[in-house]
């Protein structure tokens, strides 16, 4: 009998399980693309609304709205990106990750390929929340014609509301907004239902000839339009960032059982609106409901656009970590929020620096209509950008052949161009913003990236070999340093010769430790390390060993943690009488060698924003000691 019920039980608790990573993946993945209705469908009228708009012309936007999302999120993201994984993880980063194993000669390329991706997420998580709850709070002059002048402030405190509360983690957060953001979907479905029979020709937009024909009637005026018909698909990059955290099947499930058929019917509800009073095309959204549901649904709407903020803010977070990870940004504070869930981080100064461009873009544009014509650049970039970057992961890890990659990727390849096209015509009305943001994201990692090679390299010529270091540093002579209790561990990036801090210890203290490991920290190119290959242990000699730590570029690197596990595993030394040292630098700049002066500078100051490696390495604070010198770059 209790076998019977445990069997029962099992694939219970797998659905239950399932079901909530799906609930859970709506609010997540999904807040961002599910907030597009608000100003999208509205955006898209404007460019036709001078001469007035004509039935052709709805049908036509809202076909190509409806096979928009179709091409780029269903088949390209849904279907296909989410199979193209690096160990369950997705993102930009992760393929580069991936790649970058077997890239070969296309190293430099893919590097840069997914620096620019990475740079144009970042410039959508300021983006998106600001025009998000913008957006959303805009509705109540419906309720209230006078309220222009509180749409501005009700939206700055909202959204300092919400990064304040960043540092409390998301856990709770998501797991209550789910279930809101999936009342939002229904409620969205419902206004669409409601007016989608005002004028049944709506139902025409299901076939693509329209979207074709009124691009090819509309002509320059339809290729205008393009640009803010991608505004619905905004947060598909997103979709594809959080993969590690739901998994592909619940983030599907909740795509095609709740999340497209919502969206489909709210955009043909607001087609079919237009077509029967082209007077309503001001604000089709909340027009589509009656006068008694419109301030509930302005309450639902800031909530849905909370939702989608914190899921791209979450997203930059667990970008910039595994930029950090590898090798792409100094080492910054992270701070994880969740005992038990990893993805569940707070990074403080990029809390603060996305709550900087955040508020400075909701004050410079003052409404969605105006900060609706800077978005849309960054996101068909970074997705542009992708599409590249899966073409090199289906030849290299599906061995597809270069042909059948091409068939393939390159019809959406060009589809992506020219949404790309479209939306560098706003350039000049603010498009520029999220241009400047990517260049700035870039320069900063491609710095950091440069300057840490050149650094290497110009520390190394003055090394010295373990090989020839420890034999001589071992034979006794009258200047042979006095030997000390006790265990040293030496952090260093280059385990093959002696660390800078153990020949900085040498020469002023004239001491040595009775034992002595060189520890190197090492990030693989996958999410999480196996226990297997977690350390690389090699004893010198009798006073000294070798030792590598590996880390995924998704792990919290605690150092104390893994040396714990080690010592178990064989490696014998008192953690109580065992000394951490780090050897810290002061870099000065030389106009005549390395980068530009004002690189230099930039590599410095981001060297000195770094986090403290004895607090990133989560080292035991009263065992650090650190000794500094002077490298000219």
């Amino acid at each position: 009998m209790s076998q019977e019920t445990s069997h029962t039980t099992e694939p219970n608790k797998d659905l239950r399980s399932f079901l909530l990573l799906a609930l859970g993946s709506v609010g997540v993945v999904y807040g961002d693309i599910g907030t597009s209705p608000l100003y999208a469908f509205r955006e898209a009228l404007k460019p036709i609304a001078h001469d007035g708009i004509t039935r052709f012309e709805v049908i036509g936007l809202t076909s190509l709205i409806v096979w928009t999302l179709t091409i780029i999120v269903t088949l390209k993201y849904v279907l296909f990106l989410l199979r193209a994984d690096n160990d369950g993880e997705g993102g930009t980063l992760s393929l580069l990750a991936l790649l970058s194993k077997s890239a070969g000669k296309h190293t430099v390329v893919l590097m840069i390929l997914g620096l620019v991706g990475a740079a144009l997420f970042l410039g959508d998580a300021m983006i998106t929340p600001a025009l998000s709850v913008l957006s959303a709070v805009e509705g109540l002059k419906l309720v209230m014609p006078h309220a222009d002048g509180f749409i501005v402030p009700i939206s700055v405190v909202i959204l300092i509301l919400l990064f304040l509360v960043q540092s409390r983690g998301t856990e709770v957060v998501a797991n209550f907004f789910g279930p809101i953001t999936a009342v939002w979907f229904i409620v969205m479905a419902a206004g669409g239902v409601a007016h989608i029979f005002d004028d049944p020709a709506i139902f025409r937009a299901f076939n693509p000839i329209h979207a074709v024909t009124f691009l090819l009637q509309e002509k320059f005026l339809g290729f205008v339009v393009l640009g803010s018909v991608f505004l619905t698909v905004t947060g598909a990059e997103a979709l594809y960032a959080d993969l590690g955290h739901f998994g592909r099947r619940p983030i599907q499930w909740a795509w095609f059982v709740l999340v497209f058929p919502a969206l489909v019917l709210n955009y043909l509800g607001q087609g079919a609106l237009v077509l029967k009073d082209p007077q309503l095309a001001t604000d089709p959204f909340y027009l589509m409901f009656p006068g008694w549901a419109i301030l509930p649904v302005v309450i639902l709407a800031t909530a849905a656009t909370v939702i989608a903020s914190q899921a791209v803010i979450t997203g930059a977070f667990s970008m910039v970590r595994q930029a950090i990870h590898l090798g792409f940004l100094p080492r910054m504070e992270i701070l994880f929020t969740s005992e038990t869930h990893t993805g569940q981080i707070y990074l403080p100064s990029v809390n603060s620096l996305l709550l900087i461009g955040v508020l400075g873009l909701v004050l410079l544009f003052e409404s969605s209509d105006a900060l609706a014509t800077a978005y849309g650049i960054s996101v068909t970039g970074a997705m542009v950008v992708t599409t590249i970057m899966a073409f090199e992961f289906v030849r290299v890890k599906w061995k597809w052949s270069v042909i059948v990659a091409l068939l393939l990727l390159t019809p959406l390849l060009a589809l992506e161009m020219v949404f790309l096209g479209a939306n560098l015509l706003k350039i000049h009305d603010g498009g520029y913003i999220p241009v400047l943001f990517a260049a700035a994201f870039t320069i900063v990692m491609w710095t950091w990236r440069r300057g840490t090679a050149i650094l290497f390299a110009k520390t190394r010529h003055a090394d010295i070999p373990l090989s020839s270091f420890i034999p001589s540093i071992e034979r006794k002579s009258d200047h042979a340093p006095v030997s000390v209790p006790g265990t040293a561990i030496f952090l260093t990036s280059d385990p093959e010769t002696a660390p800078a801090a153990l020949l900085h210890n040498l020469k002023h203290n004239h001491v040595l430790h009775e034992k002595n490991i060189i520890l190197t920290i090492k990030t693989v190119n996958r999410p999480r390390a196996t226990e297997a290959e977690r350390f690389v242990a090699e004893s010198l000699s009798e006073r000294f060993s070798r030792v590598e730590i590996r880390f995924g570029y998704m792990e919290q690197q605690n150092v104390s943690q893994a040396l714990a596990r080690l010592r178990k595993g064989g490696l014998k030394f008192d953690i109580m009488s065992t000394s951490f040292y780090l050897g810290r630098r002061k870099l000065v700049p030389d106009a005549k060698a390395g980068m530009p002066n004002w690189q230099d500078r930039l590599f410095i100051a981001l060297a000195n924003s770094a986090a403290d490696p004895s607090d990133y390495f989560r080292l035991p604070a009263n065992r650090v000691v650190e000794l500094g010198s002077h490298v000219i770059i």
